[in-house]
């Protein structure tokens, strides 16, 4: 009984959170990349799961929350944010506002959808290029048994610096 009640709560189980970080861990070390901050969002933005690689900025933390939330409260990856709103900063200013500054709408923000097509949660990763947060989102939720939107990573995602 315990755990349909806990269900209730919580779109997105902690241990496939959890194993959304850890793939999302291994892609960062097989791909050499900067020590990233990772957190999973449940659909309804909270937090199910952060972690912090040594050597990360302090900022990371609420980039990656940022990237998340800005996922969820759009219904779409945060490249897609980016490349729709580019053209107007005075909207992105307004969203920031609204969201108590949880408004980062760069790569590294990407949603979890279930086989039903549901939206479910998001990941947001911050700690190296956005391209490259992206890519390891993107990866960690195919491994670990999601869809995610977007479905692949952007053209030359590892060519992209800091």
């Amino acid at each position: 009984m315990a755990e349909k009640l806990i269900s209730v709560y919580s779109s997105l189980a902690l241990k496939d959170a959890d194993q959304i970080i850890t793939h999302a861990l291994e892609l960062r070390v097989a791909n050499k990349l900067l020590p990233l901050a990772i957190v999973v969002l449940d659909s309804g933005g909270n937090v199910v799961v952060f972690k912090r690689e040594d050597g990360c900025g302090i900022l990371r933390h609420d980039i990656a929350i940022g990237k998340a939330w800005a996922s969820l409260g759009m219904g779409m990856a945060t490249r897609q944010i980016r490349d729709r709103l580019a053209n107007r900063p005075t909207f992105q200013a307004a969203l920031s506002a609204t969201s108590g500054g949880r408004f980062i709408p760069t790569p590294g923000g990407v949603l979890i959808v279930n086989k039903q097509g549901i939206a479910i949660g998001a990941v947001g990763i911050s700690g190296d290029a956005s391209d490259k947060d992206e890519f390891c989102a993107i990866e960690a939720i195919k491994l670990a048994g999601f869809v995610p939107e977007p479905p692949v990573a952007a053209d030359n995602w590892n060519e992209n610096q800091l």
